[in-house]
C-alpha cells in the first residue's frame, strides 16, 4: 500500500469501504464491477446515472426467467400475483423515505422529470397562486413554471441563505430567502383578483443541487409551510396554503428525506441514480391530502371504473395511485427495483454516505491544494467550499474549472476530451441546472443571452465565450467508487493541467520543438476532395474552385431515415466508402468492399427527386434527393438504411440572424457545402512529421505496443503545404496559393474522430494520436487550420480558379 492511501486511510478509514459491511468496496468492485477493470474505466458521473451490479443484473435475469409476470391489470394468478409485488414495492419505496402509508402513496412514473411533470399539470393553479422556486433547480422543476404562468399565477426563483446570530448560549443560523423579480403573463381570463376560495402555492427545491452537490437543509420544508409568512417577505405571495415539493432524484442516492420528519407534500424519485437499472422508471411520492387537490384531466385505461363511449360520463377511480397510473405500469421494471433496494439496504444508506462523503471530501482537499508554480490555484470549486468545515453540507458530487497560471480558463470540453483519454468519464456543461449555472459561474442575464445569441447551445464545444467558463466539469461518486478512482483522477488533473514552472505559459503551442530547425518556402504538397461527407475522399494534382470551396467537395450528404445528417462519429463504416470524381466525364464514382458494382453518378442532371430542406450547423439548406436503388446502395455500404442528398442552396439570411455575433469559427457570410467549420482544412507535412517523431518516443507508444506513424490523411485536410517549421500555420492570418488568397479562420479544433483507422474492412479505435496530440497541444487540441477564399479589395481575383499541386505557399 502507498504512502498516500496509508494517510487516507489513516483519516478517513472508519467510514471508508464498509468496515462493518458485508463486503468491502475492494471486494465488491472486484466481484460485481469487473466491467470497469476490464476496460480499464474509471466511472464517476454517479449523478447522471449510476451504475448496476452484475450480482444485481443476475437476480434480476433469474427472477424474470423463472416467475411468471403479467398485467397487473388482469384478473389471472399470474395478474394477481404481480400487482402483490408491485404493491410491496410502493412500500419499499415509502420506507426507503420512511413514509407512513397512512400519509403517503407512492405513484410509479416513467422517471423523476414524469413525476415533476404530473404535480405541474395536476396541480390546482390560480391567478392568485404562487410557483416559488430555489435558483438551483433542475429544468425539470423549471418546467412546471410553465404550467403556473399558463394558469396566470406567479413564479419567483429565490436564493437560501443562512445567517449566523451570535447568541449567548452560541451561534445559531436562520434561514434567509432572497426572492428575484416577480415572473407574470398576461393569460386571458385570469386577472389578478381578491382571493374568493381556496389558494394553493407550491415551492419547489432540491435534496441535493446537481449542479454543486450542496445538500438543503430539509427544515425548509417545516418553514415554508409552517411559517411561510414570516420568510417569504413577500407580501403578494404571502396569503394561501404553501405545499412543498422536493427534487429527490440525486439526493435520494444518499440520502432519501425522512418524511416522518419532515413532511413534503411531493418528492420525485429517479430509480436509475439510485442502484442503475431499470432505467425509465421513478416515482412520485404524494401526501394524501395534497393528492386529493390535484386535478386529473385525461383519463386511460386503469385509471377508471367505468366510461361510457358515446356520452360524456366516467367514473374515476378513487385510489390515488390507480389515478394517476396511465394504462399498464412498468411491472417488470418495477419487480427489478427490489434487487436494487437489497443491494443498498445489504450495505446500509447511512454507511453508503459514509463511505461516499469521505472520497468526496478527499478529493476536494486534493484539488484545492493543487497549486501552479507560480502559487496561483489550478482548481476553483463550485458550492460551499471555502471552509472545510461546511463540507458536511455538500453531498457527493464536486464541480469546478480549472485555471492556467495566468489565470486565464482552460475549457472544459477540453478537460472532457483528455479525460476520456486517461480512461475516465465525467460530465460537463451546465447539467441542466441554469439558475445554479449562472450563479456559480457568475453569468449575468446579459451573459446568457448573448451566448445564446452567439450560438452556444447545451451539448456544444462552446465552453469560454468572452473569457467566461459557460459551464462546468463534474465528477460525482457512487457506492462502488473507490481511492483508486479517485488517485487517477487527482493525478489526471495534476499531469495535465498543473504546471510546476514558475513562468506563465499560456497553453504554447510550439511547446517541445527541437531547436534547428529553418524556415524554408512553402509549396502545395497535396489537394483532396471529399464530395460525400464523412466518406473516403481522393487526391488530384490539379483542382478548380468555387464560391463554396474546392469545386464537389462535401456536395452530398447521407441522411438516415430519421433525419440525422451521418458521419463517422457515428457510422464509422463510411469510411469504407471510396470516391473519385473524373471532370472530363461529368461523373462521380463511389465504390466500397460491402457492394459489389461501382456506383455512377452523373454530376450533370435533371434526374433528382424533390427539393427538400434540412437544417445542419444553424444553416438551411435546400438539397437534392436520389432514387431508391442509389439510395439502396448506400444503405449496403454503411449498414443502415439512408438516403443521398445533394447541395442546391443555402438561406444565407436564415443563417446570419440565427448566429449573429457567433463566437465560431464558421463564417456566417462565407458560403458552404456541408462542411463543418470552413471551405478548406490545411495541413502541414513538418506539423505532421513533428507528430510522429512524438509517437515514436520510448513514452508515447501506439496501441498493440508498436510505434504508430500517422499521414496527414488521417485528419482529412483539403490542403497540405510542405515547408517551414512545424506548427507555423498556427500563427498565418492570410496565405497565397498562386494567386489565390485565403484567409485563417483559426486552427481545427480535434476530436477522437482521427482515432478511427480501417484496417482489413474493420474499424479500430485506439487513443492515439489524440493522446500525444493533448499532451502538447494545449487549451484547445488544435491541429491544422481553417481557411476561407478571399478576394482582394472586394474583387475577383483575375486568371483561372484551379489550384494546382506544385504551387507556391506565400504566408500573411
Amino acid at each position: 500500500m502507498d504512502a498516500a492511501k496509508e494517510e487516507f486511510l489513516r483519516d478517513f478509514g472508519e467510514h471508508y469501504g464498509y468496515p462493518n459491511g458485508p463486503k468491502s468496496v475492494d471486494q465488491i468492485r472486484a466481484t460485481e464491477f469487473k466491467r470497469l477493470q476490464l476496460q480499464d474505466l474509471v466511472y464517476l458521473d454517479h449523478a447522471g446515472a449510476t451504475l448496476y451490479s452484475d450480482l444485481q443484473m443476475e437476480s434480476v435475469f433469474n427472477d424474470l426467467t423463472t416467475n411468471l409476470y403479467a398485467n397487473p391489470h388482469s384478473q389471472s394468478d399470474s395478474s394477481s400475483a404481480t400487482l402483490d409485488i408491485v404493491k410491496n414495492a410502493r412500500q419499499q419505496v415509502l420506507d426507503y423515505c420512511n413514509a407512513s402509508p397512512k400519509e403517503y402513496k407512492c405513484i410509479f412514473t416513467s422517471g423523476a422529470t414524469a413525476a415533476l411533470k404530473l404535480v405541474g399539470e395536476a396541480f390546482p393553479w390560480s391567478c392568485n397562486s404562487s410557483f416559488m422556486y430555489t435558483m438551483e433547480n433542475h429544468n425539470s422543476v423549471l418546467g412546471i413554471r410553465e404550467y403556473a404562468l399558463g394558469q396566470g399565477a406567479a413564479a419567483i426563483a429565490v436564493d437560501i441563505e443562512g445567517e449566523l446570530h451570535p447568541e449567548i448560549s452560541g451561534e445559531t443560523i436562520t434561514t434567509k430567502i432572497s426572492p428575484h423579480q416577480v415572473q407574470r403573463r398576461k393569460v386571458a381570463g385570469s386577472l389578478k383578483e381578491e382571493p374568493t376560495g381556496d389558494v394553493y402555492n407550491l415551492f419547489a427545491f432540491p435534496s441535493e443541487c446537481n449542479f454543486s452537490g450542496l445538500r438543503f437543509d430539509l427544515d425548509l420544508v417545516k418553514i415554508i409551510k409552517e411559517d411561510s409568512s414570516k420568510i417569504l417577505g413577500i407580501s403578494s405571495v404571502c396569503h394561501g396554503q404553501w405545499m412543498v415539493l422536493i427534487d429527490a432524484a440525486k439526493g435520494c442516492a444518499t440520502m432519501p428525506p425522512d418524511l416522518s420528519k419532515y413532511p413534503a407534500d411531493f418528492v420525485a424519485i429517479s430509480f436509475y441514480k439510485l442502484f442503475g437499472y431499470p432505467t425509465g422508471l421513478g416515482a412520485l411520492i404524494v401526501r394524501n391530502d395534497a393528492a386529493k387537490l390535484l386535478k386529473k384531466t385525461y383519463f386511460s385505461g386503469g385509471t377508471v371504473s367505468a366510461s361510457i363511449a358515446d356520452i360524456d360520463f366516467i367514473k374515476r377511480r378513487e385510489g390515488i395511485e390507480e389515478l394517476f397510473e396511465d394504462g399498464t405500469v412498468s411491472f417488470l421494471s418495477i419487480v427489478s427495483i427490489r434487487h436494487g433496494f437489497k443491494i443498498l439496504n445489504s450495505l446500509t444508506v447511512s454507511a453508503i454516505s459514509r463511505h461516499i462523503a469521505s472520497l468526496a471530501l478527499y478529493t476536494r482537499k486534493m484539488l484545492l491544494a493543487m497549486r501552479h508554480g507560480n502559487g496561483s490555484s489550478v482548481c476553483i470549486l463550485y458550492g460551499h467550499h471555502n471552509s472545510m468545515k461546511l463540507c458536511h453540507e455538500m453531498g457527493p458530487i464536486i464541480s469546478f474549472n480549472l485555471k492556467r497560471p495566468d489565470g486565464s480558463w482552460y475549457g472544459y470540453r477540453e478537460v472532457e476530451k483528455l479525460a476520456s483519454l486517461s480512461g475516465i468519464q465525467l460530465r460537463t456543461g451546465c447539467f441542466c441546472n441554469p439558475g445554479a449555472c449562472a450563479k456559480y459561474l457568475g453569468l449575468s442575464h446579459l451573459d446568457l443571452i448573448s451566448n445564446t445569441e452567439a450560438g452556444h447551445v447545451c451539448w456544444d464545444d462552446l465552453d469560454i465565450i468572452n473569457g467566461k467558463p459557460v459551464g462546468a466539469v463534474r465528477i460525482s461518486f457512487g457506492y462502488m467508487s473507490t481511492y483508486e478512482d479517485v488517485k487517477k483522477f487527482v493525478d489526471f488533473v495534476a499531469s495535465s493541467f498543473m504546471s510546476p514552472q514558475i513562468h506563465i505559459d499560456h497553453g504554447n503551442q510550439m511547446k517541445g520543438l527541437d531547436k534547428g530547425f529553418v524556415d524554408t518556402g512553402y509549396y502545395l504538397k497535396s489537394i483532396t476532395i471529399y464530395p460525400i461527407k464523412s466518406c473516403g475522399g481522393f487526391s488530384a494534382s490539379s483542382w478548380p474552385l468555387s464560391n463554396n470551396g474546392l469545386t464537389h467537395d462535401r456536395e452530398w450528404i447521407l441522411k438516415s431515415l430519421t433525419g440525422e445528417i451521418l458521419t463517422q462519429k457515428k457510422v464509422p463504416e463510411m469510411g469504407f466508402i471510396s470516391t473519385f470524381i473524373d471532370l472530363s466525364q461529368g461523373m462521380l464514382f463511389v465504390e466500397s468492399p460491402r457492394c459489389e458494382e461501382r456506383l455512377q453518378i452523373r454530376l450533370e442532371s435533371d434526374v433528382y427527386g424533390v427539393i427538400e430542406e434540412i437544417e445542419l450547423y444553424g444553416q438551411r439548406y435546400e438539397v437534392y434527393s436520389y432514387d431508391n436503388e442509389t439510395n439502396s446502395w448506400f444503405s449496403e455500404a454503411i449498414g443502415k438504411t439512408c438516403s443521398l442528398l445533394r447541395y442546391s442552396s443555402f438561406d444565407q439570411d436564415f443563417m446570419l440572424n440565427k448566429i449573429k455575433g457567433a463566437a465560431t469559427c464558421r463564417d456566417p457570410k462565407n458560403k458552404l457545402n456541408f462542411a463543418n467549420e470552413a471551405q478548406f482544412l490545411l495541413v502541414s507535412e513538418e506539423s505532421v512529421s513533428d507528430l510522429n517523431r512524438r509517437l515514436s518516443s520510448d513514452v508515447q507508444k501506439g496501441i498493440y505496443g508498436k510505434v504508430m506513424q500517422v499521414s496527414a490523411s488521417r485528419f482529412r485536410p483539403n490542403l497540405v503545404v510542405s515547408g517551414g517549421r512545424p506548427y507555423a500555420e498556427d500563427g498565418w492570418r492570410y496565405i497565397r496559393i498562386g494567386n489565390k488568397y485565403f484567409s485563417s479562420l483559426g486552427g481545427c479544433n480535434r476530436c477522437q474522430i482521427i482515432n478511427l483507422t480501417i484496417n482489413a474492412g474493420q474499424v479500430q479505435k485506439s487513443n492515439e494520436p489524440l493522446a500525444t496530440l493533448a499532451s502538447y497541444r494545449r487549451g484547445k487540441i488544435l491541429f491544422g487550420i481553417l481557411l476561407k477564399h478571399v478576394s482582394i479589395d472586394g474583387e475577383q481575383q483575375k486568371g483561372d480558379f484551379w489550384l494546382h499541386v506544385g504551387q507556391d505557399v506565400h504566408p500573411d
